[in-house]
């Protein structure tokens, strides 16, 4: 496998972290436009653990996790009373003020001879742990798919489960759920958290790919294809996200086909699916059709 296709392979599994991040608000009834700042609490986060303080990256991992559920979870609480637009346009503004404070941001220490760590808009270098141990890159694509999908996996067992079911109940009715005796805000704020949880390891990991971050890689534009990803793939299942990811990155991207014109094909896409499968391509229907089938 060549570095190229190894380089487009590992991005689809990056970005398919955030794509299930949208996705499991969707699915709780939630849109939202801000999970791109959970992502970069977990690359800077996880880039000053390991570059700065030396810490193994399976640590600096979990505990980016640990703030990226803690930050979802303190903009979903007062964020989380809104519905609708209103809830999606708060959390692209709660976004937008993440990305002005990586901008203003500025930590770094003498490692090695030389200055590591965040340097406001100038970004954060170094970020070197993965290539400093020798990991090469089909290794790490290996390890990016690997977490991924155990992440499939606790999703597919979510769908089967009783809680599963209570997600897409009070996505479809909130005012029902809470009359059956669900506590939709708490399952909400738990839904939130878990999703900046699954952002932020997917920041984690992106950052120690790329070895170099900036604020703008987490802007507006980040969270609206997040989101798309979602619904273009399907909220039937948890591989929509995924096929959503694979469609932009692995074909409008990673194909000469569409160079210079991928952002019009991708939008043109977006809202083809939206007028005629508003669900996206594996909604409900096709999801319980598949099973059905090779059940």
């Amino acid at each position: 496998m060549d570095d190229y296709v190894t380089g487009v392979l590992t991005n689809i599994g990056l970005f398919s972290f955030l794509a299930l991040s949208a996705y499991l608000l969707l699915i709780a009834g939630e849109m939202s436009f801000g999970q791109q700042a959970f992502f970069g609490v977990g690359a800077y986060s996880g880039g000053i653990l390991t570059a700065i303080y030396g810490l193994p990256l399976p640590v600096a991992a979990l505990v980016a996790m640990l703030l990226g559920s803690l930050c979802a979870f303190l903009v979903g609480l007062p964020t989380l009373r809104l519905r609708g637009l209103y809830f999606a346009m708060a959390t692209l503004a709660a976004a937008e003020m993440a990305r002005i404070l990586f901008e203003l941001f500025r930590f770094q220490r003498q490692i090695g001879g030389e200055l590591v760590g965040p340097d406001g808009t100038q970004g954060f270098r170094g970020i070197r742990w993965v290539f400093e141990r020798g990991v090469e890159p089909a290794g790490y694509l290996a390890l990016v798919w690997g977490l991924l999908l155990i992440a499939l996996v606790v999703f597919l067992l979510m769908e089967r489960s009783r809680l599963g079911a209570t997600l897409r109940a009070i996505g479809e009715d909130p005012d029902l759920a809470r009359s059956c005796g669900i506590s939709v805000e708490r399952f909400k704020l738990g839904v939130a958290a878990a999703a900046g949880a699954l952002a932020a390891l997917g920041g984690v990991l992106f950052a120690h790919h790329n070895t170099y971050i900036e604020p703008r890689n987490f802007d507006i534009m980040l969270g609206v294809h997040s989101l798309a990803y979602a619904l273009i793939g399907g909220l039937g299942t948890a591989f929509g996200p995924l096929l959503g990811v694979m469609v932009d990155l692995g074909v409008l991207e990673g194909s000469r086909v569409f160079q210079g014109y991928r952002m019009i094909a991708f939008g043109g896409l977006v809202a083809i699916l939206l007028i005629f499968r508003p669900r996206g391509l594996l909604d409900e229907k096709v999801v319980h059709w598949l099973r059905a089938r090779f059940s």
